[in-house]
């Protein structure tokens, strides 16, 4: 069972290391991705109560460790790990869920064609 220490980190680390963001932003939206068994990046989007929605990554340098030590927490040592997780978070009631991709790779994959859907998708809806 994943460490309730291991994901507050990662959200904390995730905040902070994030380039991007404006101001006042109330939810965030950040997919993890993986490459085999090894972090690969990140990319998402902060939502503000005036609608703007802003497109984010967070270190990868900073927030490799922390990465590790959720997956960690959650996969036993030999398990394959997922290809994506996503991390949505509520910043006003400390609200959030994660959400794993076992193998569809182009599961949240921005690209020109999709990406006002996409954002859209990864919005948290917490309540």
């Amino acid at each position: 069972m994943p460490n309730d220490d291991a994901i507050s980190s990662l959200i904390r680390g995730l905040i902070e290391h994030m380039s991007g963001a404006g101001e006042g932003w109330e939810s965030l939206a950040m997919v993890i991705n993986f490459d085999g068994d090894r972090f690969a990046g990140t990319h998402g989007y902060t939502y503000s109560p005036s609608g703007e929605i802003a497109a984010v990554a967070s270190r990868p340098s900073a927030v490799r460790p922390l990465v590790n030590a959720y997956a960690e927490s959650y996969y036993k040592p030999g398990e394959a790990l997922p290809v994506k997780i996503l991390v949505q978070f509520d910043r006003t009631n400390g609200e959030y869920e994660v959400t794993f991709e076992d193998s569809d790779t182009s599961r949240w994959k921005v690209t020109p064609q999709n990406y006002q859907e996409i954002r859209e998708e990864l919005r948290p809806k917490l309540d």
